[in-house]
């Protein structure tokens, strides 16, 4: 890829990600590595981002990057704990804050600099830290202050080494995205050339020098991930994509015979394979989420080893692995993340799948994916579905697995989506599914007594699902989708609406 880079340390912020979006929004391409995961070929990178930290500079723990090579070498912007670290390590003073700084702040004092070039005092940003800099490192000149955070930027006199209190990444720093812009374009001189358009064609000149004439199986899931996958492939290998649509039994209702049918005007070489029997039997006497999400990945790797095996001289196996399955998967300290999930497209294959893996998704983010797709002129339909989690349904019905809760499910489900499509509110929300949970209660029904199940709504609003809100449906359009549901799905008799974010929560409920 001949592109200029951007190196993100990340120390362990819930930010970091959000980092990598904000530079690659200004048509940069950036990379994230652990603090002490340091590239050996730190030349391929034009600037270098230090991440915000939940650590103390202060602690005997504290995370010491080994910025040689780095600092004073390349352009570097230094981010909360980053600027924290250089202050309280070269000669200035890091403190504990008499008062936690953390939300909504405004500049005060702006100093005129390149690196604020359009940004003036009263700008808002956000803080979140409870130690704060009480002076400057050696040779650090004061750029910006708010009320109550004096030291809120600054930069180190000879060198190109900018460090900011606050948190430009997010959206609440209004001026955030102008102030990345002028510290990686006008400063640190990165070209912004990393467009949609350049990693398709950069992509499938890479796809053909990879794969040559060899054959390629990719299974298809109807989402966004793995439909643009399979045109980068189709676009750079033609006739050589072999994709399997494999009907789980845990899809959506009508989800694989739609699904299907959609893919019949793209080109693409599709078969469809029916194994829900086979899933449903995996699944029996489990209730533990990640042993469910471990049976559906086994069975999906010997469905895919039978089906492949059925085509001759098969090499590759494609994955619609993005760039958030890879990173979750490594934590600051440059080990294996806390287990939160199961990404079913990360960890490679068993030693029995003689396969090689190709993952040409694998740098982007979700919103980027929509972006590639669109300048390939996917259908929009496609590009907006909402995302719909590996496992399926099977992790949306909490406890055991049975063909009748499926079949719950999925009308419960279909009342819903369809109810967002009818009502025009589909779109305004990023996801949304229904979650049967393992609770019966009382209700009356034509001066009956009744004892059904119970089921929970979800929407919610995100960019890229790493931090998602609750979306505020109307309460019409809850009413008129709780009485649809309880009128039209035999076993159900109660509906709730999920109103949690992510954090504390996660989207899906297992």
């Amino acid at each position: 890829m001949q592109h200029d880079k951007v190196l993100i340390l990340d120390f362990g912020s819930q930010y970091t990600q959000l980092i990598a979006r904000r530079v690659r929004e200004l048509n940069i391409y950036s990379e994230i590595f652990p603090f002490n995961k340091i590239p050996t070929n730190l030349d391929e990178y034009k600037a270098v981002i230090l991440s915000g930290s939940p650590m103390s500079v202060r602690s005997d723990d504290a995370f010491h990057p080994e910025l040689k090579g780095i600092r004073g070498v390349k352009p570097m912007l230094a981010v909360c704990y980053g600027a924290q670290y250089l202050a309280h390590f070269s000669g200035g003073e890091v403190a504990e804050s008499n008062t936690r700084e953390y939300g909504r702040a405004n500049l005060s004092f702006v100093e005129e600099d390149a690196f604020l070039k359009n940004i003036s005092a009263g700008s808002q940003v956000w803080m979140s830290h409870s130690d704060t800099i009480k002076s400057l490192p050696t040779n650090g000149k004061l750029l910006a202050s708010t009320h109550d955070v004096k030291n809120a930027a600054y930069k180190i006199e000879g060198e190109t080494t900018y460090a900011i209190q606050f948190h430009p990444e997010v959206y609440h720093s209004t001026d955030g995205k102008q102030l990345l812009e002028n510290f990686l374009v006008d400063i640190a001189n990165v070209n912004p050339d990393w467009t949609p358009n350049a990693f398709v064609g950069e992509t499938v000149e890479a796809l053909q020098e990879k794969i040559g004439n060899d054959k390629v199986v990719l299974g298809l899931s109807g989402g966004v991930d793995s439909s643009v996958a399979a045109m980068l492939l189709h676009k750079a290998i033609g006739e050589n994509l072999y994709c399997i649509f494999v009907n789980n039994g845990l899809l959506r209702k009508n989800e694989f015979t739609d699904v299907l049918e959609q893919y019949k005007g793209m080109g693409l070489n599709v078969k469809g394979v029916d194994a829900s029997a086979r899933f449903l039997d995996a699944l029996v006497g489990l209730s533990d989420p990640e042993l469910k999400r471990k049976a559906i990945g086994n069975a999906f790797i010997e469905v895919f080893d039978q089906e492949a095996n059925l085509i001759e001289d098969v090499t590759y196996l494609a994955q619609g692995t993005i760039y958030p399955d890879i990173i979750e998967s490594v934590s600051a300290t440059g080990g294996p993340s806390a287990t939160i999930k199961s990404h079913h497209n990360v960890g490679g294959l068993p030693d029995f799948m003689k396969l090689k893996i190709v993952e040409p998704l694998k740098a982007l983010f979700k919103d980027e994916v929509r972006r590639v797709g669109a300048s390939m002129d996917m259908d929009p339909t496609l590009l907006g579905r909402h995302p719909f989690p590996g496992p399926g349904l099977a992790i949306r019905i909490l406890g055991d697995i049975t063909a009748e809760k499926v079949r719950i499910l999925q009308e419960v489900d279909a009342v819903f989506i369809n109810g967002l499509r009818d009502a025009g509110l589909y779109d305004k929300v990023w996801q949304a599914g229904a979650i049967l949970l393992p609770v019966n209660s009382v209700g009356v029904m034509g001066d009956e007594r009744t004892y059904e199940k119970c089921v929970a709504l979800r929407a919610v609003e995100s960019t890229d699902g790493m931090t998602a809100d609750w979306v505020n449906l109307p309460y019409e359009f809850l009413q008129k989708t709780s009485n649809d549901i309880i009128n039209k799905v035999k076993g159900v008799n109660r509906v709730v609406y999920d109103i949690s974010s992510k954090p504390p929560a996660t989207i899906e409920w297992e």
